[in-house]
């Protein structure tokens, strides 16, 4: 009997299958990925600091993690915006409950594993955020991803998404070339934490996270019985223990996965789980390359300076961008899902402007969905809690755009969204 299921790409309806099962894993691919990696490790614990391997090991495991649930942010904003589905956004609330919970101690004792400071990310509220976050809103439904996600996605062979990584790059670029003016000349207040900066301490600032995650998923579940919106469809998956390693995993245990992997991130770096500053940092060494003088450049100043001149292997969040491709790469070949996708000139354009969109935004807003929304709410940062409404309010944007490019919008008549 043919069914709805969810594809790997999560721009596209829910397509006929046969049945819900994987394919066959493709064994050349799985060995060819834990050869590159292998390697790769090797090379990093040879010649980087200790850290980075271990980094890359976790962003393995983020990569994996995201790919088998199809643990989406894009996905989940336009079915809450678009039709009232709250699935996935409970998951969001679910993941940030653990990871506040996980970063209440490590933020309030400086637990590292490493022996160095331990920092969340705190970042100011200003015009650059709101402009930010609602151009990012708008840029990952037409690029068809978030920052994971266009990472996860890459790494599963969608081709369209190379594209839009591309476009990430440079939009990130520009973003930082621009940085100064949206941070220096435009009003800004300065950074905002729950814990630190209202006297709640990291043990009151848990309390009123918790209360706001709840009072979202009331909300999610309200709008649901109002609305009767179309289930999500199921995804590909096998039974049995093999599920763990090539089945589809359950929202909620993604969930947890992504806040304890970040909440390791956080003690192994001293950082939490960060993704566009590395683009930043690509885009500008190919722009030093082509003769731009961007040791000028105000972002590249003070601290950020040593970066710019270090290979980017010594970029921690390089090595994690690094491991989450690998990751979803070896996630997608063990379900025998791995397969380019074609290029067509509709989904070419919404890419190129979706990649601009969401690197510029996520510079200005100080991060992504990754950095800014889930690093910073789990942080106690009131700038990720601005950061998820007005990407919000650019997703709602986004909604009469996506049909001018041929991607689809879900429906409140679907059967499935």
């Amino acid at each position: 009997m043919s069914v709805k299921v969810e594809p790997v790409d999560e721009v596209k309806d829910p397509v006929e299958k046969d049945n819900t099962r994987l394919n066959e894993p493709q064994t050349k691919l799985i060995i060819g990925v834990l050869i590159v990696t292998a390697i790769l490790m090797i090379y990093l614990m040879v010649t980087q600091a200790v850290a980075q391997p271990v980094l890359l090991l976790i962003g393995l495991l983020l990569g994996y993690t995201l790919f088998h649930a199809r643990f989406g942010f894009t996905s989940a904003f336009r079915r809450i915006m678009s039709v009232g589905n709250g699935q996935a956004m409970r998951s969001h609330m679910l993941m940030l409950a653990v990871a506040v919970t996980l970063f209440a101690p490590i933020l309030a004792f400086g637990f590292s594993f490493f022996g160095g400071d331990v920092a969340g990310y705190v970042s100011p509220v200003g015009v650059s955020l709101f402009v930010g976050a609602f151009i990012f809103g708008i840029g990952m439904q037409l690029g068809g991803g978030c920052a994971s996600g266009t990472l996860y996605a890459v790494g599963g062979g969608r081709t369209v998404m190379f594209v839009t990584l591309l476009f990430f790059i440079i939009g990130a670029t520009v973003g930082a070339y621009h940085l100064p003016f949206w941070t220096e000349d435009l009003p800004a207040y300065e950074p905002i934490s729950l814990a630190t900066s209202t006297g709640l301490g990291y043990g009151g600032a848990w309390a009123v996270s918790i209360a706001l995650f709840a009072i979202i998923t009331w909300i999610t579940l309200v709008v649901e019985k109002k609305k009767r919106p179309p289930r999500m469809a199921p995804k590909p998956s096998t039974t049995g223990w093999k599920r763990i390693f090539r089945g589809s995993w359950p929202l909620f245990a993604a969930a947890i996965a992504l806040a304890v992997l970040n909440a390791l991130t956080l003690m192994t770096r001293g950082a939490p789980w960060g993704v566009t500053s590395a683009f930043s940092l690509w885009g500008s060494k190919v722009a030093m390359f082509l003769g731009f003088d961007v040791e000028s450049w105000g972002y590249w100043q003070g601290a950020s300076a040593e970066v710019l001149q270090s290979s980017i292997f010594a970029d921690s969040t390089t090595v994690l961008n690094f491991g989450v491709i690998l990751g979803a790469f070896l996630a997608s070949a063990a379900g025998g899902l791995f397969k380019f996708t074609k290029l067509n000139p509709k989904n070419i354009a919404a890419s190129v402007i979706g990649g601009l969109l969401l690197g510029y935004g996520a510079r200005l807003a100080f991060g992504c969905n990754i950095g800014a929304y889930f690093g910073g709410i789990a942080s106690f940062s009131v700038h990720g809690y601005i950061w998820g409404i007005m990407a919000l309010a650019g997703t709602f944007i986004a909604l009469y755009l996506r049909p001018l490019f041929g991607l689809s919008v879900p429906k409140s008549k679907d059967s499935f969204c």
